[in-house]
C-alpha cells in the first residue's frame, strides 16, 4: 500500500510536469541570447569538482540518469536550472564557470557552487566554494571577455541586458550556517528576522552589483522550506516528525523580505525587471507535504554523515518514486515539475509578478 502511495504522489509530479509540454522548445533557437546562473548545490554543475572540498558530486550514483554521467551535479539527472535551460530553446546546458575555456560565454555560464552562501563564511566547514560575492567576481572576468570578443562596450552592454540572470542562494546560509551552532555564531548573533535582514542586505549589493555589469533581467529563486529535507530531519527532527518547524519558520522571514526586495527594486529601475519564484507555500501544503509524511527520511542513494551519496554505491531502481536522491537534493523529476511551474505559473502563485516565460519576452 505504502509503495503504491508513494507512485501516485509523484503522478502529481508528473502531472505539475506537463506544464512543459505545453510550450514549443525549439532547440537552437533560445528566447534568450545567454543564461547566467548563480547559486549553490541545486544549481551546481561542476564548480566544486576541482576544488579542496567534501561539497562535490563528480562521481557515481550522481548523474546515473544524465546523459553525460556523474557532471558535479546533485541529482541523478537534471537540476531544475537545466530544465529551465530546455524550456528556453538552448541547444545545450549551459556550462560552469571552471570549463569556460572550451564553452561559447555569449551563451552564458553557470558560476553555482555546492555549499556557497549569501555570506562568505557559509559553508567553509566543507572546504573551498565559490561564495556569492566570488561568483560575482568570476562574472565580472566573463563580462571583461564578453567586451574583448565583442569589442564594443556597448553592444556587450546591450548583449547582457537580453539575458537572463537566474539567482538560486540562501538555503546553505541556513542549512551550512545558521543551523550549525557548531560551527558559525549566528544563531546566538541574530535572531532569524535579523538573520534574514543580513542576508538580504547583501544580497541587494550582489544584485547591484550584476546589474552595473549590465544585467536587466532578474529570476530571484526563494527558499523552499528546508526543515523537511530528509537530511534535516534525521539531524534535528523530533522522533517522529515529519519537518524540522522551527527551520522552516526561521526562512520564512528570508522569502517575505525578498519579495519586498523585488518590489523596490522593480519600482526603483523601470529600466530592469525583478521577478520572485516562491514556492515555499505551494511545497507545505501541495504533494510534497503528502510525500515526506509517506516518505519521511527516506532517500534514494546510501549517504554518508554528511548526507551526500557514498561514491559508486547502487541507488535505488526506481528513481520517479523517492522525491530525494541524496539527504538534500531532489530527484530529476521532481526538478522537472519545479522548473516547470518556474517558467510557467498557471496554477498557483509561485510567481511574482510573473513567471519566467513572460520575464524572457519584455
Amino acid at each position: 500500500m505504502a509503495s503504491e502511495t508513494k507512485l501516485w504522489l509523484v503522478a502529481v509530479f508528473l502531472l505539475s510536469a506537463t506544464n512543459m509540454q505545453q510550450h514549443c522548445i525549439v532547440a537552437g533557437n533560445p528566447q534568450v541570447p545567454g543564461l547566467f546562473i548563480f547559486g549553490d548545490s541545486f544549481s551546481d554543475c561542476g564548480n566544486n569538482n576541482d576544488l579542496k572540498t567534501d561539497a562535490k558530486a563528480n562521481h557515481p550514483p550522481y548523474g546515473i540518469d544524465f546523459p553525460n554521467g556523474p557532471t558535479g551535479r546533485f541529482t541523478n539527472g537534471r537540476t531544475v536550472v537545466d530544465v529551465l535551460t530546455e524550456l528556453l530553446g538552448f541547444d545545450g546546458y549551459i556550462p560552469p564557470f571552471a570549463n569556460t575555456t572550451v564553452s561559447d560565454i555569449m551563451k552564458g555560464v553557470n558560476y553555482a557552487s555546492a555549499a556557497a552562501g549569501i555570506l562568505n563564511e557559509t559553508g567553509t566547514h566543507w572546504g573551498e566554494h565559490f561564495s556569492l560575492k566570488m561568483q560575482m567576481e568570476n562574472h565580472k572576468a566573463i563580462v571583461s571577455k564578453i567586451i574583448m570578443k565583442l569589442r564594443n562596450s556597448d553592444k556587450a552592454k546591450e548583449h547582457l541586458s537580453k539575458c537572463l540572470y537566474y539567482v538560486h542562494i540562501g538555503s546553505s546560509d541556513y542549512i551550512n550556517n545558521y543551523f550549525l551552532p557548531e560551527h558559525y555564531n549566528s544563531s546566538q548573533t541574530f535572531s532569524t528576522d535579523e538573520f534574514a535582514k543580513a542576508l538580504i542586505k547583501e544580497y541587494s549589493r550582489n544584485l547591484m552589483d550584476l546589474r552595473s555589469l549590465g544585467a536587466r533581467k532578474f529570476a530571484l529563486i526563494g527558499l523552499v522550506p528546508v526543515g523537511c529535507a530528509p537530511g534535516e530531519i534525521s539531524a534535528r527532527g523530533k522522533p517522529g516528525s515529519l519537518c524540522v518547524k522551527e527551520e522552516n519558520d526561521a526562512v520564512v522571514p528570508f522569502n517575505d523580505k525578498l519579495k519586498s526586495l523585488v518590489v523596490r527594486f522593480n519600482e526603483e529601475f523601470p529600466d530592469s525587471k525583478f521577478i520572485l519564484i516562491n514556492t515555499f507555500e505551494e511545497l507545505l501544503t501541495g504533494p510534497v507535504k503528502d510525500i515526506v509524511q509517506v516518505v519521511g527520511t527516506d532517500v534514494c542513494c546510501k549517504v554518508g554523515s554528511n548526507g551526500l551519496c557514498m561514491p559508486n554505491k547502487k541507488p535505488c531502481k526506481s528513481r520517479n518514486v523517492l522525491p530525494f536522491f541524496d539527504s538534500f537534493h531532489a530527484i530529476d523529476i521532481v526538478n522537472e515539475a519545479d522548473a516547470a511551474i518556474a517558467y510557467n505559473d498557471t496554477n498557483s502563485k509561485a510567481a511574482y509578478p510573473m513567471d519566467i516565460s513572460h520575464l524572457v519576452k519584455l
